[in-house]
């Protein structure tokens, strides 16, 4: 069953080491990942930073990288296409011998943020043998199995999914609102305090698992209790 993995690496296990280390406000993002030799990774990666020319005097001194490409620029923020040459070793793991699609890697001075999709849980376990054997690290912070349902791929319980769906589609959202939070309770049979509390609940996941997918938690709690009575949550679960 494919399973959703969120883990961090310390920046020193990883390749932009040497340029992270020295520059401690710099934020990195990669759009893609993918193996472009034996020993090479080439990403294209988002650059947050104030001082570009002092970003690309470090890049140049940096072992780890090799035949950098400036694609576009917006304010503080640049878009490259890089080969990574060395500090590589889990990552090419990850996408040959785990057969992993690498979805987030968000990187600072403190490490990487990393959420991978792998074809089942026996594909993981490869990714956390090779670390232990070769003294690298790979820590899982989330791991949620797909399970053929579409919450699975947005970090939301079923009946999360369900409520923000049918919020959606009565026009809870909608600027004026077509239906107000009490008839969107009446119409699945639950309380206004429990709705509530599923819609902020469902779109702090959501946000979590998309927009700020580069943040470095520390703790999870996204499928912790969640309040309202056992018979408020089967009713919502079976909404839409």
């Amino acid at each position: 069953m494919a399973t959703i993995v969120t883990g961090t690496i310390p920046s020193r296990e990883l390749a932009l080491d040497y340029t992270l280390e020295r520059l401690p406000e710099l934020e990195v993002e990669c759009e893609r990942i993918v193996q472009s030799g034996e020993k090479s990774i080439m990403p294209l990666v988002w650059v947050r930073y104030d001082d570009r020319e002092a970003f690309e005097a470090t890049l140049a001194e940096d072992p780890t990288v090799d035949g950098v490409e400036l694609l576009s620029e917006f304010d503080e923020e640049f878009l490259y296409r890089m080969e990574w040459t060395d500090h590589v070793r889990l990552l090419l793991h990850m996408l040959t011998n785990s057969e992993a699609t690498i979805l987030d890697a968000y990187g600072r001075d403190e490490g990487w943020h990393l959420r991978g999709l792998y074809p089942d849980r026996d594909h993981l376990s490869r990714t956390h043998e090779f670390a232990e054997e070769h003294g690298l690290t790979f820590d899982i912070i989330t791991l949620r199995e797909m399970e053929g349902e579409p919450a699975g791929r947005y970090g939301l319980t079923d009946s999360q999914h369900r409520v923000l769906e049918l919020a959606a589609r009565r026009g809870y959202f909608e600027v004026p609102r077509d239906v107000t939070l009490q008839g969107l309770a009446d119409e699945i049979g639950v309380s206004h305090q429990a709705l509530s509390e599923q819609l902020r609940r469902g779109t702090g996941a959501l946000v979590e698992d998309t927009i700020c997918i580069g943040s470095f938690p520390e703790k999870d709690d996204r499928d912790g209790d969640e309040k309202g009575t056992t018979e408020d949550a089967e009713r919502v679960t079976r909404a839409g």
